[in-house]
């Protein structure tokens, strides 16, 4: 039987076809959807939601700024000691290893071993726990997350760490392989290392500063769309 009403003819055909090969059918055909969108429908409550407006914490969000740690790649030769280097022995009429530590405890916290005389490491680290993560606990060498990030090294010794830390947070030279200064860091860092207990749930040093974090300014608003959804109770 032939249709020569064209119109109608492409209506069904676009019906059947559409059906077969995943085409949209207009919803007027799909009275078993009556939830379903409709062209140009619009959320009835999108105008009306309380936290539609901007952030009001972006602004004041003190880690926006820019992290001394994130620009740039290091090189990982710069962070590897070069194979036929031995590291400070120490020197035993020099009171080491107790002197050692205590320089390495000065030059924690000298300011002089960054660039422009910036920061130290207790700039960050202050008490020797602040911004450590939990693996700083475990024995060298060991993979960081920080370190595979900067350079692609999948595990660091303690005397690289250090090295990794004057190239990124110092943003500056490291220490030559064979310095006092570099033993004398090292040794340090492993008292603190020592001395180290990690939490478990570490909290993010801007958690504390964060304006918002007390209470969600929209948390406590009444979704006005919530009282009676029109299509919960349909099929």
């Amino acid at each position: 039987m032939k249709i020569r009403n064209k119109p109608l003819r492409a209506a069904i055909l676009t019906g059947v076809f559409g059906a077969v090969i995943g085409m949209p059918v207009p919803l007027a055909a799909a009275p078993c959807m009556p939830c379903a969108p409709r062209a140009g429908q619009r959320n009835p409550c999108a105008a009306s939601n309380p936290c539609r407006a901007k952030n009001p914490c972006a602004a004041m969000n003190p880690c926006a700024a820019k992290n001394p740690c994130a620009a740039g790649r290091v090189d990982p030769a710069f962070v590897t000691r070069p194979i036929g280097t031995e590291p400070y022995k120490g020197d035993p009429s020099k009171g080491d290893p107790v002197a050692l530590i205590t320089e390495g405890r000065d030059l924690w916290n000298s300011k002089a071993i960054s660039r422009n005389n910036s920061m130290s490491c207790s700039t960050c680290h202050q008490d020797g726990t602040t911004m450590l993560q939990p693996d700083f606990a475990k024995p060298y060498p060991h993979f960081v997350q920080m370190v595979a990030e900067g350079s692609g090294k999948e595990s660091i010794t303690l005397e690289e760490m250090v090295q990794f830390c004057m190239l990124k947070p110092m943003q500056t030279k490291t220490f030559p392989w064979d310095s006092r200064e570099l033993a004398a860091l090292t040794a340090y860092t492993s008292v603190l290392q020592r001395r180290f207990k990690p939490v478990s749930n570490a909290q993010n040093p801007c958690a504390a500063m964060n304006p918002c974090s007390a209470k969600n300014p929209c948390s406590a608003m009444k979704n006005p769309c919530a009282a009676k959804n029109p299509c919960a109770v349909r099929p």
